[in-house]
């Protein structure tokens, strides 16, 4: 009996010294792989620019060289992406969420929005408090049609949680393939609970400019309301802008034309609405182009550089609607270039401003390759109205409250308070 407990013992304690055996076999080589391992990195542009003061690079090559040797797991070492993230600290370290710094896909993404056609979602993103929102959903797209309003905040994508996230993040993260989904945790303007909404990316093709011209009774989601009756006859031109992008021009130009055709060969009109609803923005040098089909002459925007410099952008050309009455409508999700417009219109007195309070983003960037498929967005300057008002943050109040009312069937409240305006 003693012998063989005597014997179980000793396979136990075999047992336990060949697991002791095998972990330190195990540790010791992947102790000694870790000490070989040595990647090939070839470090070039080391030269900082002459402008900069002297800065000490040695803590940051500490820090590089510990995770190289030290961190476990060698496949998550990825000198590029190191760099990435390097520079996107660097930049994001100025507390703008407008300037940042975008790898190639997100760059690429970039270009694809204001070329018209990209795959997602199709909402424009900005951030406030350090918050990810939605500016503005585009006409027609997933997100429009999932219930994502202007405002609402994006607290979690596919659950994780969008805290500390930058834009490009975001929209890296948002965007992907054409039927594949994204669950976003949206928390709605004016909610007390967050909700989980699943939407279907899809390809996404901006057009960014359509008109028409018609009688009051044939204008869809307007009804003959008490201010319209008796002036149901009487036309009205319509100019949807849904951004200002690489082909706003190009688009602009022939609904224009064809709406000045219409005036010339049927006789007056009661006026225009230029509708900048949910339209996010983009080229300051589009907005002046568009303002000056209805600006005789004057400034448009000034760029104010902050160091007391300020450049004047003023009208341009000679446009075809210089004369008609006109109002603009705007929103929530009308931002950056639409509010631009939308400012240098009523400073001048052109137009009344209808619907509700803007976005808010004031600030002037310039966008640059740096090779590789990479780019940077850099804040240069803010801009300010014709009267020097900055909307940053605050937005351009509308000269006509109108709250946008879901619950009307078939009906758009704000459209008709414009039509109202513009044949009493």
């Amino acid at each position: 009996m003693n012998n063989m407990k005597t014997r179980a013992v000793h396979v136990v304690l075999l047992m336990v010294i060949s697991t002791m055996v095998g972990y330190y076999v195990g540790v010791s080589k992947i102790d000694f792989a870790w000490k070989q391992y040595q990647p090939q990195i070839t470090i070039v542009g080391k030269e900082p620019p002459q402008s900069m003061s002297q800065i000490d690079f040695n803590q940051f090559w500490t820090v590089w060289q510990k995770l190289q040797n030290g961190y476990y797991d060698k496949t998550k070492i990825d000198p590029q992406k190191m760099l990435n993230g390097a520079i996107s600290g660097m930049v994001d370290s100025l507390d703008d969420p407008y300037t940042m710094y975008l790898p190639r896909s997100q760059n690429d993404d970039f270009k694809s929005t204001l070329a018209g056609k990209f795959q997602g979602i199709g909402a424009e993103l900005g951030m406030v408090a350090k918050q990810i929102i939605v500016v503005a959903p585009l006409d027609g797209s997933p997100a429009s049609k999932s219930g994502i309003k202007p405002g609402d905040a994006i607290l979690k994508v596919n659950g994780v949680s969008t805290f500390g996230w930058t834009l490009g993040q975001a929209v890296e993260k948002i965007r992907g393939p054409k039927d594949t989904k994204v669950t976003l945790t949206i928390l709605h303007k004016s909610a007390e609970k967050a909700v989980e909404v699943s939407i279907v990316r899809d390809t996404i093709s901006i057009k960014s400019v359509e008109g028409w011209v018609k009688e009051v009774k044939d204008i869809p989601q307007v009804s003959i309301t008490p201010a319209l009756v008796g002036k149901d006859k009487q036309r009205i031109a319509y100019i949807r802008l849904s951004q200002f992008g690489d082909s706003t021009n190009i688009d602009w130009t022939p609904v224009v034309n064809k709406i000045a055709m219409s005036i010339q060969n049927e006789g007056k009109i009661a006026g225009l609405i230029l509708d900048l609803r949910n339209n996010p923005g983009g080229y300051l040098t589009e907005a002046t182009y568009v303002s000056s089909e209805f600006l005789r002459s004057g400034v448009v925007v000034i760029q104010d550089r902050g160091n007391g410099q300020e450049t004047e952008f003023s009208v341009n050309r000679k446009g075809l609607l210089m004369d008609i009455p006109m109002v603009v409508l705007i929103n929530k999700g009308s931002a950056s270039a639409a509010e631009i417009v939308s400012g240098a219109l009523r400073d001048h007195k052109r137009a009344k401003l209808i619907g509700e309070i803007s976005f808010g983003k004031g600030t002037i960037q310039t966008s640059e390759d740096l090779g590789e498929g990479a780019g940077i967005h850099v804040t240069i300057a803010k801009w300010l109205t014709p009267n020097k008002i900055w909307v940053h943050g605050k937005g351009l109040a509308p000269d006509v409250l109108v709250e946008y009312d879901p619950k009307l069937e078939n009906r758009d409240n704000q459209l008709e308070k414009a039509v109202e305006e513009l044949v009493k």
